[in-house]
């Protein structure tokens, strides 16, 4: 790293990431900062990505685990490696932490700790925030026949 500048921010880096510095102002406000611990990217964070990425699309067919859409070497870009326990640095090798998810249902599994956040619930990792709803009870087709026939 070259030597620190006057105006240099040394700005540790979350979940055990190494120490990232940044030249200049720091342009990071402290909202995106609450939003997401991977607002600050250190710069080899690309590499260490890499390194499970490949290895996941090794140990794991190209398909999402959501909603089961196959990939081809044309579209893998977007199929993404998700974190089930959202540690970015809990890499095993046997892949068991990991899950392959297109860009849709990735952002999905993220939004639901939003919205759990925003709206004060809870969410377990890889659960669907949905489930605790219930089955709908009303169904507006269920009299059709007796309807259609009495029109005759």
């Amino acid at each position: 790293m070259p030597p620190a500048r006057k105006d240099d921010v040394t700005v540790s880096s979350f979940r055990g990431l190494p120490k990232t510095r940044l030249r200049g102002k720091l342009r990071i406000t402290l909202s995106i900062i609450q939003v997401s611990d991977m607002a600050i990217i250190p710069r080899n964070y690309a590499r260490l990505e890499s390194g499970y990425r490949e290895k996941a699309l090794k140990l794991f067919p190209w398909v999402c685990g959501r909603c089961s859409r196959e990939f081809v070497y044309s579209n893998l870009r977007e199929l993404t490696v998700h974190h089930i326990d959202h540690d970015h640095t809990n890499n095993p090798e046997d892949g068991s932490n990991w899950e392959l998810l297109c860009l849709y249902c990735h952002d999905h599994e993220h939004s639901k700790y939003t919205e759990a956040d925003q709206y004060g619930s809870t969410v377990i990792a890889g659960e669907d925030a949905q489930k605790d709803v219930g089955e709908a009870t009303w169904n507006p087709f269920a009299d059709l026949k007796a309807m259609m026939n009495k029109k005759k």
